[in-house]
């Protein structure tokens, strides 16, 4: 059982993991298309979720929640400019683990 545990990390610690992408919740708006155009211009992968898609799929809509907003391992960001910020780390975040599996790779 050790070893199964000593294995995740080591290949977290790697980066092999894959990460799990962030789930944009959008509806018609303007503001919920200048968010996607911000994820794709950024190379950011991620989930398009319409709003409505969910209140027809399950029992009720979202009562707090409006779009556009982005749920991720970090957190929720639900104003755009944090939504920006976001995406900026990101970026930073992926650009070190393709650099971390660069150096990783040029040891073996």
């Amino acid at each position: 059982m050790k070893k199964f545990y000593a294995r995740i990390i080591i290949n977290y610690l790697r980066g092999s993991l894959r990460a799990r992408k962030p789930i944009i919740l959008v509806d018609d708006s303007p503001a919920s298309e200048r968010v996607i155009k911000l994820f794709l211009d950024g190379g950011v992968d991620f989930v398009k979720y319409h709003i409505k898609n969910f209140e027809e799929s399950c029992c009720t809509e979202l009562p707090t929640t409006k779009p556009p907003a982005v749920i991720a391992v970090e957190g929720i960001f639900r104003d755009e400019t944090v939504i920006t910020s976001y995406i900026e780390f990101a970026k930073q975040k992926k650009s070190q683990v393709e650099e971390n599996m660069h150096t990783d790779s040029s040891f073996w």
